[in-house]
Order: C-alpha cells, then sequence, then structure tokens
C-alpha cells in the first residue's frame, strides 16, 4: 500500500485490493479546493472519500475519472475493499458550532486505516471500540476547527496504532488559522526529524510498531 499526501486533510492511497481484483485502486481522502491557498490534488481516482462538505475538504471535481463517492457513515465493500463510516462531531459541543464529520476506516491488503476527518472533541467507546487495531491513524493536530496537538496526543494514546500520520495542520501557503506542527510535536515527543515524500506499507513490516510518527511531506 502507497500513501502519499497532498496537504490538509488531504492522503492519496494506491492498494491492490484481495480477491479476484488484480489492478490496483486509487483511493483519496479529502480533497481540498484552491481557497486553501495550496495547490489541489489531482489525478485519477478509483473511490474519493469525503469526511464533510466544507470547501477544504470536498473538491471531488479536481480529481478524474468517475469516482464512487463515499461521504456518508455506513458500511461499504466498493472495489475490493471495506469501508465503514462512523458518525463523529466537527467540534466539542456536539455538532452545536460545525455540524458532523465522518470518520473512516478501511481494510485492504490486511491493513486497517483510519481517517478521523475534522473531528473536534472526544471519541465515545463505541467509536474507539470500531477504531480498535488499526495498523495506520490519520488524525487532525491543528486545532481551532479540530482537535489540536495536545487532545490529539491524548487520542493516540488511547487508539495505539502502530502509524500516525498528523494532518490539518498550518502549511506554508495555507490560508487557514491553525496551528503548526510543533504543539503537536511537543506534546507527542517522538516526531521524526525528516519527512517522508511517500510510504510503502506492507502489514508484516508493522510489527513491533507502537504510535510511531511519520510526519509526510506533501505533494505540491
Amino acid at each position: 500500500m502507497l500513501i502519499q499526501y497532498y496537504g490538509h486533510s488531504c492522503f492519496k492511497i494506491t492498494s491492490k485490493p484481495g480477491g479476484r481484483a488484480t489492478e490496483d485502486i486509487t483511493l483519496f481522502f479529502d480533497p481540498f479546493g484552491k481557497e486553501l491557498g495550496i495547490k489541489p490534488p489531482q489525478g485519477q481516482a478509483d473511490v474519493v472519500f469525503v469526511s464533510h462538505d466544507h470547501h477544504d475538504h470536498n473538491n471531488i471535481e479536481a480529481l478524474k475519472g468517475e469516482p464512487v463517492v463515499i461521504n456518508t457513515p455506513g458500511e461499504y465493500a466498493v472495489k475490493g475493499i471495506n469501508v465503514v463510516g462512523i458518525d463523529s462531531f466537527h467540534d466539542s459541543q456536539e455538532g452545536v458550532m460545525r455540524g458532523r464529520s465522518t470518520i473512516f476506516i478501511i481494510e485492504s491488503e490486511e491493513l486497517k486505516i483510519c481517517h478521523l476527518g475534522d473531528i473536534g472533541g472526544e471519541l465515545n467507546g463505541k467509536q474507539l471500540e470500531e477504531i480498535d487495531g488499526v495498523d495506520v491513524l490519520f488524525i487532525p493536530v491543528g486545532g481551532n476547527y479540530t482537535i489540536d496537538g495536545k487532545k490529539a496526543t491524548e487520542l493516540i494514546r488511547k487508539i495505539e496504532p502502530a502509524i500516525v500520520i498528523p494532518m490539518h495542520y498550518k502549511l506554508t501557503g495555507s490560508t487557514l488559522e491553525i496551528d503548526d506542527l510543533q504543539k503537536f510535536c511537543n506534546e507527542m515527543g517522538n516526531c521524526p526529524g525528516d519527512k517522508v515524500t511517500k510510504l510503502n506499507i506492507k502489514k508484516k513490516e508493522l510489527e513491533g510498531k507502537s504510535m510511531e510518527v511519520v510526519i509526510m511531506d506533501h505533494e505540491a
């Protein structure tokens, strides 16, 4: 499984699903619009996940092809992967300020991947149970619109994924008033010095890893 980062909350995952499917499939999470101030994602997409309908998360038009769009909670089987969408709140006041956001869990190549969308508050026991056992966790850390670095660190320690990839933080050129990575890294204490442009993951390579932070350089 290959993971690439386009900035903000947008990731591209290329995966070889099980069963009869032999071709790679391309998944995008939360593609953003040019209003964000950084270059929107581009390329062919088979499936697009949209956590909520805000312009910095729902720019499906930027992508080519005729992708399946999944933007609501529920259980899905699409293109050989299994997907669970979990309802959550975009703020700490049960959606009063910013509404709802969907957490997506995908399973492919024996890996369990979780994209937390724009969660803004605590997760309940049932949500944590669904997320339990994830290999890779994409988590917002920038605060203001989502949980901040401190809350993100507390949540990571509850979930205990093998790999943590922070997202939704301030990038050069971005117009959003959110924190950069520093606060999160101060809280976590194990951020690496180097960024990676692409992350290739196999299940067997994750043995023994716990809450390892990977900082991804975004595609420009």
